[in-house]
């Protein structure tokens, strides 16, 4: 298993990990490897723009709206 050093951290950091560890009953250093899993984990499927646009509103819910009125279709232009 591989080990890292995190410097600079900020005090507020530190405090507010210490009391995370205690809430859940273990070490900071085995609630900081807790957090690192969930984050960066298991990669996600790529998504396409519209799969990531319905993930992020799709707890907001959506709306009906009133169908568009539309005209005849436009003839084609001579472009000669």
């Amino acid at each position: 298993m591989a080990s890292i050093t995190i410097r600079n951290l900020d005090d507020d950091v530190k405090r507010r990990l210490r009391v995370r560890a205690a809430e859940h009953g273990r070490s900071m250093e085995e609630e900081a490897r807790d957090i690192l899993r969930q984050v960066v984990g298991q990669p996600s499927a790529p998504k396409n723009l519209g799969q990531a646009i319905h993930a992020r509103f799709a707890a907001v819910g959506g709306i009906d709206l009133p169908p568009t009125k539309r005209g005849p279709v436009r003839p084609t232009p001579d472009l000669e």
